[in-house]
């Protein structure tokens, strides 16, 4: 079963890999991220782990049993007790509930970091997606497997099950 870990400078080539061999296929849902993205990914990394260590945002990635990188789990404008979920699994990965998985184990870590036992009406830790589910996606099932609240009114959801917002917002 593949791990969830922490986003860490060890991960650098891993991750460019999974970024640069999904390239085409997650640029077929959400912008591309450009070339520059590329030439520049170990700076752009450096700054999200130096970002992460503020505690305003949670990176993770899924790692199968040889290494590779299968998903990446973002927790991003983390304050008050909530935070803004992103995800993307790599094509070859999909169809198999990792999306899912990766989503609840996220939820689950951000349960524990805030001291939350549970879900109430109220939530201590909320998650909130930046669009609405519209209906029957695996994404749509995955943040309500973990109790996700619900998004701004007046917005929509137009990816797949397994390129989540994160990357629509531009969230490396």
């Amino acid at each position: 079963m593949p791990e969830l870990e922490r986003l860490a400078i060890r991960h650098a080539p891993a991750l460019l890999h999974f970024e640069q061999v999904n390239r085409a296929y997650f640029a077929r849902f959400v912008p591309d991220r450009g070339d520059d993205y590329f030439a520049e990914f170990t700076d752009r990394l450096v700054g999200l782990l130096t970002e992460q260590e503020t505690g305003q945002c949670h990176f993770h990635v899924l790692v199968d049993d040889d290494g590779t990188v299968l998903g990446r789990f973002n927790l991003v404008d983390v304050a008050d007790g909530s935070a803004v979920l992103g995800y993307r699994v790599a094509e070859r990965a999909t169809g198999r509930g990792l999306a899912r998985e990766g989503v609840h184990r996220v939820c689950a870590l951000a349960r524990r970091s805030t001291g939350c036992t549970g879900w109430s009406p109220r939530p201590r830790w909320r998650i909130r997606p930046r669009w609405r589910c519209s209906g029957g996606r695996a994404s749509c099932r995955s943040r309500r497997s973990c109790s996700a609240a619900s998004p701004p009114s007046g917005t929509s959801s137009t990816s797949p099950d397994h390129v989540g917002q994160a990357a629509r917002a531009g969230v490396p």
